[in-house]
């Protein structure tokens, strides 16, 4: 069992440098207020199998001492809610684009970057560093058209092939 767990850390391990190496880059720096209040997933490409969570808000809160709480609540494929709080931090370096989550009591950590975001901050791109999963998010439940048609450019621009699918 032992082999087996440090066999999977070091294989996750390559994977997660090998992949972070090639992955887009936030284009711009992301304004602390961008992990506070409501976010609503609108869409996402997703390089494995679709998502079992559908229809998810992700609620930033600020936690005492530094960084934040994430309250991530969605549907799962019977309808059912589900609610998951999470903690995370903004890395050092590039303007506050970058964050780390820790989820299981800190037992495993993921990094998400904010890639890109409106002007106004109404909307925004993370992903995963490897480019394996990008959600877009909005302040609001829907976007308008314009801006959903801005938002595919920059996700083109970023390299990305798929198409944003809507968040069921």
């Amino acid at each position: 069992m032992h082999r087996w767990i440090t066999g999977a850390v070091l294989a996750l391990s390559a994977c997660a440098t090998a992949a972070a190496a090639g992955a887009p880059q936030p284009v711009k720096p992301a304004p602390a207020a961008m992990y506070t209040g409501r976010w609503y997933q609108i869409a996402r490409i997703a390089a494995a199998d679709p998502h079992p969570c559908h229809a998810a808000t992700d609620d930033f809160i600020p936690a005492k001492g530094g960084g934040f709480a994430v309250t991530v609540a969605c549907r799962d494929n019977s309808g059912k809610l589900k609610r998951m709080t999470v903690m995370g931090d903004i890395e050092p370096g590039p303007g506050g684009a970058k964050l780390r989550i820790a989820f299981l009591g800190g037992l495993f950590h993921q990094e998400y970057w904010v890639l890109d975001h409106a002007a106004d901050d109404a909307c925004a791109l993370m992903a995963t560093p490897g480019g394996h999963y990008l959600w877009l998010l909005s302040r609001t439940p829907a976007l308008a058209v314009g801006e959903r048609a801005r938002v595919e450019l920059a996700v083109k621009a970023l390299g990305y092939a798929g198409r944003l699918a809507p968040d069921p």
